[in-house]
This record gives structure tokens, sequence and C-alpha cells, in this order.
């Protein structure tokens, strides 16, 4: 086993021997110990050459021959919006009365609530098919207002209480924090809310909320769920968090949470573009990007959105939605102003973060990248192409053509999530499960793939992704759905760790353990690369290092 140093052996601040560091680096793919010296690694290499670099005060972390790796680095985490304790929690029920039991007990413990808020209900939870309405809530929530936002945040549900309190009536349907879904027949509005990830979580649709008195959007609860998702990132060894969708009023979260030590994790805030965004809003973004550009908090690329989600039947298709006659969903521009936009972004330097799930909605954006590289010349953008969740094989190899990186999350393709029987797999049709998420061959045809959770919509654990990546099974086990579009377990490290840096114009400083690089790594209770992989979900971060200093042990 060869050895590299950054210079002649003094000692360093922090040694960790007794490892099977899997360092994601071809030029010394393992080591059985490394150096850390100023928060960065100084040198990898055998343990019979650690003592060199181990002097009467630094600190020494005994592996006990487990698996350290690079620090995960999560493309895709909302960790500001993040999962609220004051919320009833949906998780997991899939009928309407297990929804009004819950209701119904958090009631009891809350009998003076002034509002219920509930969050991450699945639509498959409503019977028929069908979207919800106010009068599934009304029985058991009376004259409450109830707030109820779906397992992926893309749409709402109100009780009739909630649209007196916030106005929504057949003559006001288009709000700032959604489009309100009206009755064919009566032209009244039922209570379900789209759009709401492009304009509730916009600032204007923020702002909104909090004036109109919903207790979800006050500053105080935003802050308890971002500090809460971060102490969760650095317990499950993200040592580096893109949180893909922010305002600028949302900035302070995170400066709050540096000043009172709840930033750990290293984050990549992206901010939001939606519709309406002026030049001059772009000017105020390229300006918080030269304020926040240290290794703790960058700031820099847009998120944009041209289609919605196909559970809901509003992300874009080729084809008609299944059983829905010649419905196949709507992209948020016309497919030449989304090229235009692009390419006006792209000019401006500014890297892309587009929401795309539907096969025609990911054919647009890549599209308009390519528009991009011809009117502006090629350069090395990284945009990126989010969720990928049905793609169309023709547009498989564009990926690595246009540079355009994929950032995907496995835990969505699992069958209880997507699989038949559920709302996606139904919806795509199986003569589309073909195009389900398919890792495997945009990893064949040279893609850059750069995995996250998308927490809250999924599990922010990378060992649930990196299980689903590997088996395309249930989290309990059972069959795989579309095996075929599976990958390897080195695959779905790199994917975590390296991949994502690239993905983030990170690659020179994280992603791997190198010397040279930020020393972020985490010891692993179990080797994942050698594990059966059933066995790897449970696995727990023993110890995690950002910056060379350890910030937790578990």
């Amino acid at each position: 086993m060869s050895a590299i140093a950054a210079s002649a052996p003094v000692p360093a601040d922090l040694v960790l021997t007794g490892a099977r560091i899997h360092t994601v680096d071809p030029d010394l793919p393992e080591a059985q110990a490394l150096a850390v010296r100023d928060g960065r690694i100084a040198w990898l290499g055998a343990d019979a050459d650690a003592g060199r670099w181990t002097g009467p005060d630094t600190e020494v972390i005994d592996a006990g021959g487990r698996l350290v790796l690079p620090g995960f680095i999560d493309a895709h985490n909302h960790v500001r919006l993040g999962s609220d304790d004051a919320c009833v929690q949906l998780a997991g029920v899939r009928t309407l009365e297990a929804i009004h039991e819950r209701i119904r007990t958090w009631l009891d413990a809350h009998p003076d609530a002034e509002w219920i808020e509930a969050e991450a209900f699945d639509y498959s939870a409503i019977p028929g098919g069908r979207m919800p309405r106010a009068s599934d809530l009304d029985p058991v929530t009376g004259d409450t207002p109830a707030f109820v936002l779906s397992y992926d945040v893309h749409t709402a549900w109100l009780n009739t209480a909630a649209l007196r309190r916030l106005g929504i009536d057949r003559d006001r349907t288009s709000l700032p924090f959604g489009e309100a879904e009206t009755d064919p027949e009566t032209g009244e509005p039922t209570g379900f809310i789209k759009d709401f990830a492009v304009k509730g979580l916009s600032r204007d649709g923020h702002r909104a909320l909090k004036e109109l008195g919903v207790p979800w959007a006050s500053p105080d609860r935003q802050y308890g769920r971002l500090a809460k998702s971060l102490d969760d990132a650095i317990r499950f060894g993200i040592t580096t968090v893109v949180e893909p969708q922010n305002s600028l009023d949302d900035l302070s979260l995170f400066e709050r949470a540096r000043a009172e030590g709840r930033l750990r994790s290293r984050i990549v805030a992206a901010l939001f573009h939606p519709r309406g965004t002026t030049d001059a809003d772009l000017d105020d973004f390229a300006a918080a990007a030269r304020r926040h550009d240290d290794d703790r908090l960058r700031v820099g690329p847009l998120k944009l959105y041209i289609d919605d989600v196909v559970e809901p039947r509003t992300a874009a298709l080729l084809e008609p939605y299944t059983g829905c006659g010649h419905h196949r969903g709507e992209t948020f521009y016309p497919a030449a102003d989304f090229g235009d936009l692009l390419t006006k972004l792209d000019a401006r330097g500014f890297q892309c973060f587009v929401h795309a799930t539907g096969d025609r909605g990911i054919r647009t954006v890549l599209d308009a990248v390519e528009q991009a590289r011809t009117v502006n010349g090629p350069r090395d953008a990284r945009h990126q192409v989010v969720h990928v969740e049905c793609l169309d094989p023709r547009d498989t190899p564009r990926f690595a053509e246009l540079g355009v990186v994929a950032c995907m999350q496995p835990r969505h393709c699992a069958p209880e999530i997507a699989g038949p029987g559920q709302d996606w797999a139904e919806n795509v049709g199986p003569d589309r499960w073909h195009k389900a998420w398919p890792m495997r061959s945009l990893h064949a045809e040279g893609a850059v793939l750069a995995f996250s959770s998308d927490w809250n919509v999924a599990e922010m654990d990378p060992m649930i992704g990196i299980y689903t990546a590997l088996t395309r099974k249930p989290l309990a086990g059972g069959e795989a759905w579309q095996p075929e579009e599976t990958v390897g377990i080195e695959t779905a490290v790199y994917a975590y760790t390296m991949g994502s840096a690239y993905a983030n114009f990170l690659e020179e400083e994280r992603g791997s353990l190198t010397v040279g690089k930020l020393a972020d790594f985490v010891v692993l209770s179990r080797d994942i690369l050698r594990a059966a992989p059933e066995d790897i979900p449970g696995t727990v971060a023993e110890t995690v290092v950002v910056g060379g200093a350890v910030v937790h042990q578990g």
C-alpha cells in the first residue's frame, strides 16, 4: 500500500487509524490511515506509518477495522422545508379513515388548536384514484381550519373552514401560494391546491401564507424545521447538503443556524427562480452569491420548474396518462420560452437545477440546454435535470452529450412508493415502466449521476437510498421493480460522493478522500461495500468528521 502526503510529516491535528478507507480516488483507492492538518487531509497510507504524524496533541481515532467513506453529499435535500413536529404526521397512512383517526388523535391532544396542520399525506389514500376535497376533511375537522401538505409538498389540501379563512372562493382561485382546483359542475373550489411547490414555496407565496396567519409559515416554525433537519443530516453522515429551493428571505435562517452552531454540515443553497423573476432579481441573486461563497455556506445555483409531478397527473408526458383521454400534463413554460429563458440564464453564468419528472418535461429541458450551447457556445455549466423519473430512451445519451447532470433520488423508485398499484405506476401505465428512473442506462451512457434523498419527500438516510439503488426492492424486502435499472454499490457510493461533488462544482474540495481536500469523512458501523444489500439499511454513521473536527459520534 503506497502513501500520499502533502509534505514531510509533522504532528497532525487528527489521525485516523485501523480503518478500511474507500477513498473514491483512483490514484489511491484504499488506505488504512489518514492524517488531518488545518481542516484538510495531509496524508493517507498504512497504519504502520501513522505514528510519524502523531504528536502529543494529536487526536487519534481508532476505526476498529470499520469502513471509512468521504462524507456524503446529498445533492437535493430540503433541510429548510424539513419535517414539522407540530403537524399531524400522515407518513405511511394509506386510507382516508386512517387520516381521520390521526387527526382525531391530534385534536384530542390539542383541543384549543386554532389551526390543524398536517404533512405527508399520500395521494393513494384517497379512494377512487381522485384528488382530495374539503368534504373529505370536514367531518373530522369541523370549523377549525385545516392545512394539509402532500408527501411531495407539491399540493395542499384544505377543509371548508380553511378555504374561508384564506379567502378562496369561485372568484379567487389563482392564489399567491397555488392554484385552487374547482368543481367542473359548480365552479366552486374543491379544497385541493395545485402548484404549491412552485407558488407556495416561493418568496411571495410564503409571505402570503405568513400574512394570512398560517402557523406553518412563521419564521420560528421555519427555523425549527431547519435546525432539526440539520441535526439529522450530520447524524446520517451527510457533510454537505444542497438545499435546492430558497428565496433571498430564507438565507437569514442559514445565517442564524451558523451563528448558533447548528450548521455542522456544509450548505449549498440554490435560489428559486419562479415565473416573473426579473433582471433586477437576477442581479440580487448574483449579489447574494458573492456575499455567501465560503466552504460552509455557498449560494448560487438557480432552481426552476418545467413540470410538476406524476401522482396528481401534473407532470408533462409525451403521451397521455393512462385512462385520461388526451391529458398529458402541461409544462410551466412553452418550450420555446423555456429555451430562451435557460439560454439567457446560461449566458449570465448561472447554473440551473430544473425540476423535471415527465418524459416531455425532461426533453424540454434537454432541448433548452442544447439551444443554450448553440447560442452561447459550450461551457462547463453542469445544468441539472432534477428527478429524471420518466425518461424516454431516446433522450438518455443526451445527458452526457450536453454535459447535463442527472440529479436523482433512488428511494423514489421503490415499489411501495412508485411501483405497481401505486399512483405513479398506474398513471404512467405498464408500457412506460421501462422509463422509470433509468439509473443504470444513464450511467452506461456516461451521464454523471448525483444521488440525493429529496428529504422530506423521502427518508434522508443515504443507506436507504443506496439500498434502493442496488435493489429497487421495498424497504421491508420483496419483489424488485424494474431491476434492470439497478446500479452497483461502488456506483451508488460514487453518486452520493464524487458525483454530487462534481454536480455542484465541488470536486476539487470534496467528494473523495484525497490529500489537500477538506477532511470530511464518515466511519460506518457496517462495511456496505461488502455487505449483502438487504443489510445496508440500519447501517449508522458512528463517527462523522467535518473539516477535521469530530461533529457526531453515534
